[in-house]
């Protein structure tokens, strides 16, 4: 009898902290969201926030929190790590990730496969290479870029969109 009360006891308190842990927005909230995920995918201003960088051939790392895409409608500032191989290597050693501002580039949208989905391609026209950034960028706040670059591996990233209403 002592068995089941217990065991009763711990159920009961499973299920309150799994009911507190859960965060659910409701359907007004979801849809204000996806508005502004789509505004700021539509008028190319909000922040990239990277947590997982996905090299080519290297198992994925978790980052941290200081490695964002900063996108604004005249000026994007990238600072990002590098893992892989790189075809030709910098000269400056401070030059490893992608750690640049750039203010002549080419911005696209599309809509992406699913509804609540945008498909981002930027093209840097400023840079001593050709780099594109691909981003897809879906409506819960959660993208993944990926970076084409001539002279490195390719390597992808997953991390979250920030608006700027959102204010990081």
């Amino acid at each position: 009898m002592r068995n089941i009360a217990h065991l009763g006891l711990a159920l009961l308190t499973l299920l309150l902290l799994f009911q507190g842990c859960g965060t659910s927005r409701s359907a007004a909230e979801k849809e204000q969201l996806a508005a502004e995920i789509a505004n700021a995918v539509n008028t190319s201003s909000f922040v990239f926030k990277a947590t997982y960088a996905h090299p080519t051939g290297f198992s994925s790392r978790h980052l941290s929190p200081y490695y964002e895409v900063d996108v604004s409608p005249d000026t994007i500032e990238v600072y990002l790590p590098y893992f892989g191989r790189a075809y030709k290597a910098p000269m400056n050693p401070n030059e490893g990730g992608y750690r640049f501002t750039s203010v002549d580039f080419d911005y696209s949208v599309e809509p992406g496969s699913q509804t609540g989905n945008w498909y981002v391609v930027i093209k840097f026209n400023d840079l001593d290479r050709s780099v594109s950034f691909n981003f897809d960028i879906w409506e819960n706040e959660t993208a993944r870029l990926s970076i084409m670059d001539t002279d490195r591996q390719g390597i992808s990233f997953q991390g979250d969109i920030i608006t700027t209403k959102n204010d990081q």
